[in-house]
């Protein structure tokens, strides 16, 4: 019998990575990262038109130029069963009917181009929270400038030409498929978390001017959008069914390849931002200060609550690029790593608030910036990083309570994606600060082999996730435990972070900053 495979796609920020895994053995044959050509634009479109500020872009054309790249590479003249796809959420593009997208026509347009998840439209996002929708009690009474609704608004009110000939407004996951199967088939989790749409009443209604009809009812996760055309099986030379499934968010889509496919389970997707997620079996009333809930957006006949910090790693990333202590990025953390690792718990006594790309959970503001707290002249650079990766570990801990409060109780705590198996100090703090064990999945491209088995439910190469799970998902797992004296300290700095972060009084002086003249 002739071999077939599995292809998953994991598109994240700056790259897109595949993976090709064998559906006899299960094991990854080969795997491809592509950089996108144009980056993340912040400055300057490609032909020099200058952004404005906080404006944060991509080109939809470097999504397909990536697929043509890592599907030729991976798929060529091989028999493919399915291909999924993750894919970085709130990054939606214009379009027009066709699929083509507007940036492809207007080259010189800023509002053309995919608005990336880190782009933020707030203050959209404020004007839509300032009335009382029904639709917002599903998200706990607001939504963020990051995600489609807020981000529609603001085209429709700063580039009305644009909108006007926008026939589709689409995430990029979304996009994609429909560009790779000729068919537009959206994801319910990207409309369900990201657009707030509800299987009883469909989308918001008359908060954007239009947008009803630039939208089109999801598909179930695990749903197959269509197989590959023609024209695509030329590009790539790839055989056999080519059943392409529905996009997922990207930090949702690695839950069958942890083994995360059963209630009770909360998982940290831990990269350049963070995202958690809490299954269940039962719908409940959704807890203060989660973002949002949904059934089979995620996982099969599982609700899904999800709530995440919009900056993670960025923020290690940024202090480690500002203040470097090597040759290059890699050297710089190896060598902060190593000194964090030999301090003492808040050894510094500083107290971060992981607020470097906004707050998601509790305030769900886009305009609040980082906070460091406690510095003397006798603080040291590693003792900056340490109270970093501690602050972000108490985010941790803030969205981590949330459920607890609420009633929900997780049996199991795991953590994953880049930062989970690439900084065990970080996962460490984790396990201290909840003052848990944290499970941490041996498997590698965990993303992209979550991608790959929705391909392989939408394919029917297995009959669930359950089975994907143990077929393709991962086999060993390493357990950190906490560490009580470190506990301790650490309950003690995490009720300091969360007094800091609800003053009022600080919350306001960081919005007064952001309006400075002159900034």
């Amino acid at each position: 019998m002739a071999a077939s495979y599995l292809i998953g796609l994991d598109y994240g920020s700056e790259s897109a990575r595949g993976v090709l895994i064998d559906t006899a053995t299960g094991a990854q044959v080969a795997s491809h990262v592509h950089p996108y050509r144009h980056g993340i634009l912040t400055r300057n479109l490609a032909d020099g038109t200058p952004l404005p500020p906080d404006f944060v872009l991509q080109d939809a054309d470097d999504y397909t130029e990536a697929a043509a790249g890592i599907l030729s590479r991976l798929g060529r003249g091989r028999t493919v069963e399915g291909i999924g796809i993750g894919f970085t959420a709130s990054s939606p593009l214009p379009a027009r009917a066709d699929g083509t997208p507007l940036s492809r026509i207007a080259r010189d347009a800023p509002h053309a181009y995919v608005k990336l998840w880190k782009h933020n439209a707030q203050a959209y996002a404020d004007a839509i929270n300032a009335h009382p929708h029904p639709f917002l009690a599903g998200f706990g009474g607001r939504v963020s400038g990051e995600w489609l609704l807020a981000k529609a608004a603001q085209v429709a009110a700063q580039a009305p030409e644009l909108w006007a000939a926008t026939d589709r407004f689409i995430e990029g996951g979304d996009w994609l498929v429909w560009q790779l199967t000729g068919r537009e088939a959206r994801g319910l989790g990207f409309a369900a978390y990201k657009a707030q749409f509800s299987t009883e009443a469909g989308y918001p209604q008359g908060i954007v001017d239009g947008l009803d009809r630039r939208v089109t009812p999801p598909l179930p996760v695990g749903t197959a959008a269509g197989a590959l055309t023609p024209a695509w099986r030329g590009r790539t030379g790839i055989e056999g069914p080519a059943t392409v499934a529905v996009a997922v968010i990207d930090s949702h889509v690695v839950l069958p390849a942890i083994g995360a496919v059963t209630p009770g389970c909360f998982v940290g997707a831990l990269g350049t931002s963070a995202a958690y997620l809490y299954l269940d079996d039962r719908p409940g009333r959704l807890p203060d200060g989660i973002e949002g809930m949904a059934f089979n957006g995620s996982m099969r006949d599982l609700w899904l609550y999800e709530a995440g910090q919009a900056s993670f790693g960025d923020t290690l990333a940024w202090f480690v690029r500002t203040f470097p202590r090597g040759a290059d990025m890699a050297e710089s953390f190896r060598a902060y790593d190593a000194e964090a690792a030999a301090l003492a718990p808040a050894a510094g006594r500083l107290i971060a608030l992981d607020w470097w790309g906004g707050n998601r959970v509790p305030h769900a503001d886009g305009n609040l910036s980082g906070v460091l707290a406690g510095l003397t002249r006798e603080t040291t650079a590693g003792e900056i990083y340490l109270a970093l990766m501690e602050g972000l570990c108490f985010g941790t801990r803030t969205v981590f309570d949330c459920f607890t409060r609420s009633g929900l109780s997780p049996r199991q705590v795991l953590m994953t994606s880049g930062l989970a198996r690439a900084n065990p100090l970080l996962v460490q703090i984790i396990a201290d600060v909840l003052d848990r064990p944290v499970s941490v999945p041996d498997i590698d491209n965990a993303t992209a082999v979550g991608a790959a088995i929705h391909g392989a439910v939408a394919g029917g190469v297995v009959a669930d996730y359950a089975e994907g799970a143990r077929r393709f998902g991962a086999h060993d797992v390493s357990r950190v435990t906490p560490r009580p004296a470190q506990a301790r300290v650490y309950a003690a700095a995490y009720r300091l972070h969360g007094d800091l972060g609800r003053q009022d009084g600080l919350r306001q002086a960081l919005h007064g900053l952001r309006r400075l003249d002159g900034a």
